[in-house]
């Protein structure tokens, strides 16, 4: 299989290219700057265009475009920053499959696209809930629709949060773990749909290779965890104290009130039921094992 993939030189792109490259898939890598090899090609979402010839013969297009969401406090200008990374180039993309028959679309989106969803088990028939996260997953996920109405096979994967031996999640938490500092955030209620970066490639390879997956797929462990079941795994996975509890007004008034209660203080009790379905293989299918992997 011929893949093209936007946003290649991120933490799952590049363990996709790896993965796929392993697989003996070619790998065609879309790069906004100049071309450092023969396996990239230019495009430029701002202006909607691409090298000539970019997409033929591609079987697949991965788009994985979207900047940090956390970095930083949710001003308007950094909420439509957020909203320009995401939506125009998926559009840009989408496009270009539907003109160049392309029959395959993997498109990135999050488990945000739920909302707050308490205890409440979701899985990919729950509707888009309320806010300005789940608004972004909703108009994320709705730009793809000029490659399905061309008739290709569209997978949009909500994806929780990615657990990397190296930068995301576990790289803001081991030297805060590690220095006896890890602690619940607020009550601690809030769910986290975790997932190891090996099932997260793991599973967008298996998207690409079968043909009867479509629509939304949850990317998160079989098991979603609380924040405070989370705190504790870390705890005893890196052998340190996790006695600490960061209260929600102090992480609002560090971090805004907005993006903390969005983000932060919620979470979405969200399982993976369609590759739970087709029988997906998860290779940490818990928790511990997928901190074992992250911490190695």
């Amino acid at each position: 299989m011929r893949v093209a993939i936007a946003g290649s030189s991120g933490l799952i792109g590049t363990a996709l290219v790896a993965l796929l490259r392993q697989a003996g898939h070619d790998v065609l890598r879309l790069v906004r700057g100049c071309p450092r090899g023969p396996d990239e090609r230019v495009w430029d979402p701002s202006a909607a265009t691409m090298d000539a010839g970019t997409l033929d013969g591609i079987d697949a297009v991965v788009n994985l475009c979207g900047s940090a969401m956390a970095d930083r406090r949710w001003s308007g200008e950094f909420k439509q920053a957020i909203r320009d990374s995401r939506i125009a180039p998926t559009e840009v993309l989408a496009t270009a499959v539907a003109e160049h028959r392309v029959p395959v679309l993997v498109n990135a989106s999050g488990v945000g696209y739920y909302g707050d969803t308490g205890n409440l088990e979701v899985d990919e028939t729950a509707p888009a809930g309320a806010g300005f996260l789940a608004e972004v997953c909703r108009d994320w996920e709705a730009a793809t629709a000029a490659a399905e109405r061309a008739g290709a096979r569209v997978v949009r994967v909500r994806t929780g949060l990615v657990l990397s031996p190296s930068g995301g999640l576990m790289g803001q938490l081991k030297p805060l773990f590690a220095a006896g500092l890890g602690g619940r955030l607020g009550t601690g209620a809030q769910y986290m749909p975790w997932i190891s970066l090996d099932d997260e490639v793991g599973a967008i390879r298996f998207a690409l290779e079968h043909d009867e997956l479509s629509g939304p797929v949850n990317l998160s462990g079989p098991d979603p965890v609380t924040n405070e079941e989370f705190t504790k795994a870390v705890g005893e996975a890196m052998h340190r104290p996790t006695l600490l509890v960061v209260p929600g007004f102090a992480l609002r008034l560090v971090r805004g009130a907005e993006l903390v209660d969005q983000m932060v203080l919620t979470g979405q009790r969200a399982v993976p039921a369609v590759l739970s379905r087709h029988r997906y293989p998860f290779r940490h299918p818990t928790l511990p094992a997928a901190l074992g992997a992250a911490l190695e």
